[in-house]
């Protein structure tokens, strides 16, 4: 049967774009598909034949949701099929749910039968689906969205399309938020011309064309429109009073607010020299008088498409570098600066020895039976009060927070960068750890008070770990510095022969002389009443 001469047919603009969200939307199926694959390859003589079964599950949830991007965002049925929303969301959904439903049930079973090795793949498959169902919802299955296809798809019935793919990829594709503009409106233009027979001869070829015009006589009046922002494409003649084409579009490009508006030049064609400056200084394109119609939407068209993956960019841009200054700060709580910037650069091993370090152990003596005594959600805000004050100090002493074990905290003053003072530095915290100690007591109402002990010497410092890593400290000065911590006494500072000689006579000490420490023997040790 031969095809209607009305049927709508998708240009290459449209088709490029349909493309994309075809793409988008199969990324996510592409891993479903891709490693419950390797899985099955994998898992073949490792595991039961319910597990492969349910696999084999997941492979067709993946090739059934292919199925449905082609059905229903193909060049040639995008606007044959309706689509009733809560039918389209059952469509889409229910593959998307058995593929996670499953994928989480094969966890359970690799868990139960000691094959932890496929979880990882495994993990990357619930993952998939669960972004492709936050894909389908903000892209598919959004209230504008569903407008969109409903309105294509009653076109469709009669043969006059009256949505166009530019309208339905507005909804599909998330572009920033511009000036509002009604469902007619491709964009609002500013049109700056001073020949009053050119200027209303566009405007109403602009408006036909479904623009929303603002006309300006000349180039003075053009700029302080612009200025007050909303326009989405700017069209400039060359020759105007005041301010002329070349000034304007100069002045535009360097506004900073201004700069990523695109601009058309409208001229003649014997200015051609004046057209290539003003494309080396930013502008998009140019158009010749008189104007051809299709030309001349076709110019704006795709400067609008530019400015619109121009914005999508700057949003993207912003999004990665909101979730780069997120990772960073996260990495930053768990890892010293130099070591991140390690990681960061390639390192995958670090093990570094430092000969000189002083090594701090707290521990809240006493805050076992108060945590029996409160509820559990005061116990941990407690905690991080104080915790995050001692974090305080340490940033301030330049001292290096290493953790937190249950209502202990380890810090170490030396390293990963080496200082001459790292002694001074972990004694001075110290004693301000107790002061800190009694003003929170003062402000809470309790009677908490804190063992502190430190030790000097060599330590190995590094990461361990491949999932959750941490940077921690090994070594004799480690373990000698807890025991001095466990040995000392509540509200004092107990340190190690070997740190007293360090620190001089900057401090107050009093010898406590030797002690029986578990594990080390008979130590000369020293409390610290305080700084000279």
């Amino acid at each position: 049967m031969a095809t209607p001469s009305n049927k709508k047919s998708l240009d290459g603009n449209e088709k490029f774009q349909l493309a994309r969200i075809r793409h988008d939307m199969r990324t996510p199926i592409n891993h479903i598909i891709g490693y419950s694959e390797i899985l099955l390859e994998e898992a073949e003589g490792h595991m039961p034949p319910e597990f492969l079964h349910d696999l084999e599950k997941i492979h067709s949830g993946g090739l059934q949701l292919v199925g449905l991007i082609n059905l229903y965002l193909g060049e040639d049925t995008f606007y044959t099929h309706g689509h009733d929303r809560q039918r389209l969301s059952h469509e889409l959904r229910t593959p998307a749910n058995h593929i996670i439903g499953f994928g989480e049930l094969l966890i359970e079973m690799c868990e139960d039968l000691g094959h932890q090795e496929f979880e990882a793949d495994l993990g990357k498959v619930i993952e998939a689906g669960r972004s492709w169902l936050g894909l389908m919802e903000t892209q598919l299955l959004n209230e504008c969205s569903i407008q969109m296809f409903r309105k294509a798809a009653a076109a469709g019935s009669v043969g006059s399309r009256a949505g166009t793919w530019s309208n339905i990829q507005s909804s599909l594709v998330q572009t920033p938020k511009g000036p509002e503009i009604s469902s007619t409106e491709q964009g609002r233009l500013l049109l700056a011309d001073d020949d009053a027979g050119n200027r209303d001869l566009l405007q109403r070829r602009l408006e036909k064309l479904g623009f929303s015009v603002v006309a300006c006589v000349d180039g003075t009046e053009a700029l302080k429109c612009l200025r007050q922002g909303g326009f989405d494409l700017a069209l400039l003649d060359m020759v105007m009073p005041g301010l002329d084409g070349h000034e304007l579009l100069t002045a535009i490009k360097g506004d900073v607010t201004l700069k990523n508006l695109p601009v058309i030049m409208i001229s003649a064609l014997d200015q051609m020299e004046s057209i290539v400056q003003c494309i080396e200084l930013g502008a998009e394109d140019y158009l010749a008088k008189p104007f051809n119609p299709v030309l001349l939407r076709a110019r704006i068209g795709a400067a609008l498409e530019k400015k619109r993956l121009r914005d999508l960019e700057q949003v993207y841009i912003k999004r990665i570098e909101e979730e780069q200054a997120q990772s960073e700060r996260l990495l930053l709580n768990v890892l010293p600066k130099p070591i991140a910037d390690r990681l960061r650069q390639g390192e995958t091993t670090i093990v570094d020895s430092f000969q000189e370090a002083t090594v701090l152990f707290a521990d809240l003596a006493g805050f076992t039976s108060l945590s029996v005594r409160v509820p559990p959600k005061i116990v941990v805000r407690l905690l991080d009060e104080i915790f995050t004050a001692f974090d305080e100090l340490a940033d301030r002493h330049g001292i290096e927070k290493i953790k937190t074990i249950g209502d202990a905290y380890m810090a170490v003053a030396g390293l990963p960068l080496p200082r001459s003072d790292h002694a001074q530095a972990a004694t001075r915290m110290a004693i301000e750890l107790h002061a800190v100690m009694k003003r929170f007591n003062v402000e809470q109402g309790t009677t908490l008070e804190m063992r502190v002990g430190l030790n000097s010497g060599p330590v190995i410092a590094g990461i361990i770990g491949r999932r959750k890593f941490i940077y921690d400290l090994w070594g004799d000065t480690v373990n000698t510095a807890s025991r001095m911590e466990s040995h000392g006494e509540p509200g004092r500072v107990h340190i190690t022969e070997a740190t007293a000689r360090l620190i001089g006579d900057g401090f107050r000490l009093t010898p406590r002389g030797v002690v029986s420490i578990k594990g080390k023997g008979d130590l000369t040790t020293w409390w610290v009443d305080g700084e000279k």
